[in-house]
């Protein structure tokens, strides 16, 4: 008879730490894909983060679940991820952990299932939560590619971001552009360092447009090596310059530059709802790859 405890930490040890990437590392081997969002992945190490808490569900001396709850939103319910183990699943590991994550929120919770998988929806009707949003995951073959030139408006020039200079001019577009998306809309110094510190960060493939000296608007490209994936990374645009076709000029110049770099394909993210940028995408050549759905208690 296995003895399973679950137990909740404000910051993981370097050997914590550790054995939770490993066990994201099976899971995305088993899953085909990651268990666990960017953010949450950065999180496992800095030390402590204010309103982040991390659950480590272990049989034995064996950690064959994890879980992470994120309460930063004033407005909104705690964010979750949760995974097993794939060795490890079918013995109600996953519904411990989900009501671990409502008792620890006041059952006020908001939780992601990377892939919309059976099991996850299955769980989530077990521990009562409905879905919520819906986050498609589209993609574009780059080879041969064919985009018309891009137009910027009059006096507009696109340039490299420059870490250091950039950083507060940055973060301060970010804030605007994303003001109705809390968790891209709230990021902060410590997130850009998080993000800069990443192998994968190359300011070449980070377009910032201006105009007088004005940030108007960006493209922060990623490259995935092991994947040979290019991914439109965060595209945003000032709401004093929306409409012009800025954010279409953005997408293209970091298309292209994803295109030069080899990469056969283009990945983004974006909510199913917001149905303008599904379009715009979807004129892009970009289609549905696969999708994300979050589930909440019910309010």
């Amino acid at each position: 008879m296995y003895s399973r405890s679950i137990d909740t930490f404000s910051a993981l040890a370097p050997d914590q730490a550790e054995a939770v990437r490993e066990l994201l590392a099976e899971a995305a081997r088993a899953d085909g894909q990651q268990p666990v969002s960017e953010q949450g992945r950065l999180q496992l190490t800095g030390g402590a983060r204010e309103g982040v808490s991390h659950l480590l569900l272990t049989v034995g001396d064996e950690l064959v679940g994890y879980a992470q709850l994120e309460d930063t939103d004033p407005v909104e319910a705690p964010a979750a991820e949760l995974v097993v183990h794939p060795a490890h699943r079918g013995h109600g590991h996953g519904r411990a952990l989900g009501s671990a994550l409502l008792a620890a929120s006041g059952k006020r919770l908001r939780v992601w299932a990377h892939g919309g998988h059976s099991a996850a929806r299955h769980l989530a009707q077990v521990l009562g939560l409905t879905l919520f949003r819906e986050l498609r995951q589209m993609r574009r073959p780059l080879t041969d590619l064919e985009l018309p030139d891009p137009k910027l408006p009059e006096g507009v020039t696109v340039r490299a971001f420059v870490p250091g200079k950039d950083d507060a001019a940055w973060l301060s577009l970010n804030a605007a552009a994303f003001a109705h998306h809390p968790e891209q809309g709230s990021l902060a110094q410590r997130d850009l360092d998080d993000r800069k510190a990443q192998p994968w960060f190359d300011p070449a493939g980070f377009f910032l447009a201006e105009r007088g000296g004005e940030l108007l608007g960006f493209h922060w490209t990623k490259v995935h090596d092991a994947e040979r994936l290019g991914e439109v990374y965060v595209l945003g645009v000032s709401p004093t310059a929306q409409g012009g076709g800025l954010g279409k000029s953005l997408t293209t110049i970091g298309l292209r530059y994803l295109a030069g770099r080899g990469l056969p394909t283009a990945m983004l993210y974006v909510d199913a709802d917001n149905t303008a940028a599904v379009a715009v995408y979807e004129r892009l050549g970009f289609t549905t790859h696969e999708t994300d759905l979050m589930y909440r208690t019910e309010t």
